[in-house]
């Protein structure tokens, strides 16, 4: 076999040699952005949602999300709130019980598990502290995790919210991590997001209400007497206030939406997104009225999960921007 090499040689004037290497110089640096740019937005990380938060089928089939799930007794009736979650047959069992469902967050243990994983950022989406023990509880596994297992970047959010409040907080994490930006960076907008975030909803039955204490029987009477709708909304602290009323639901929808799109701030960056508790049309119905008012980036309407439905129950619907 025989074996040669061909040697090129290429002369340049003196011009041509610092033209030529500064042009190789740039282009050095050009790859070495491109290949950082290229490793941040590859970096792994982890969304973890509690499962008041409900998921699109996109965000369910993609791998950076997993839900951890609360657990609601109706009177002996014990449900898992995930995939397993009968929404008619839990609305029927709390219908017919004269007693207020109760539910239980999530143990540290259940979110250490979800933190014990491969990917170098992992984030926490939980139902308000003021609402719920899930952000708490979130906050002990991340000690726990540290402890046990020693040093990972893990935050934990209040999402200060509920239902698709989380959803969305999660959705922008997602894309502050596919932006390339560091976990610092991630956690200080998401935190200005979350401060900005409205949530509102209205309720077609007070009897939630009436039975955990919260409302009394003459004031559930009578409003549903003259067929009263509250407009309820979450306050910047994480709870829960009453913000109008109106004479039927449409009207109450109606005043929601509206409410809402006044108050968000460049919706065309924004995305809206509704959660219904058996009740698409009116869904869809908000929907349309939101469109009519403001162009969003994105709507989008699921379906309650557990812990939504029993806050919602029967024909509430949720709305975040």
């Amino acid at each position: 076999m025989i074996s040669y090499k061909v040697i090129f040689h290429i002369k340049y004037s003196e011009e041509e040699y610092y033209i030529k290497t500064l042009e190789m110089l740039f282009c050095t640096v050009q790859v070495v952005n491109i290949a950082e740019i290229f490793r941040r937005k590859n970096m792994s990380y982890k969304i973890v949602v509690d499962s008041c938060g409900e998921l699109p089928e996109k965000l369910k089939q993609d791998g950076h999300f997993e839900t951890v799930s609360l657990e609601i007794f109706v009177d002996d009736y014990h449900i898992v709130d995930d995939e397993t979650f009968d929404q008619a047959e839990f609305l029927r069992r709390v219908k017919e019980s004269p007693n207020c469902p109760k539910s239980t967050c999530p143990s540290p243990e259940r979110y250490v598990t979800a933190f014990d994983c491969e990917e170098e950022h992992v984030y926490a989406v939980t139902l308000s502290s003021q609402l719920s023990g899930s952000y708490n509880s979130a906050q002990l596994g991340r000690n726990l995790y540290l402890e046990e297992k020693g040093e990972k970047q893990i935050h934990v959010f209040d999402s200060r919210s509920a239902s698709v409040g989380e959803t969305v907080i999660a959705m922008k994490i997602q894309e502050c991590e596919e932006a390339g930006l560091g976990f610092a960076e991630v956690i200080e907008k998401v935190d200005a997001f979350i401060e900005e975030l409205n949530t509102s909803f209205v309720l077609e039955t007070l009897e939630t209400l009436r039975k955990n204490g919260r409302l009394s029987n003459l004031k559930a009477f009578v409003a549903s007497a003259l067929n009263i709708k509250p407009v309820m909304a979450g306050t910047r602290e994480g709870t829960i206030c009453q913000l109008a009323q109106a004479r039927g639901i449409v009207k109450a929808v109606d005043k929601m939406v509206t409410d809402i799109v006044s108050k968000t701030k460049n919706p065309q960056e924004k995305i809206l997104a509704i959660a219904h508790c058996n009740c698409p049309k009116r869904a869809q119905e908000a929907v349309e009225k939101a469109k009519k008012l403001a162009d969003f980036k994105e709507i989008f309407v699921v379906e309650t999960a557990g812990i939504s439905s029993m806050y919602a129950n029967d024909g509430g619907i949720i709305i975040v921007a």
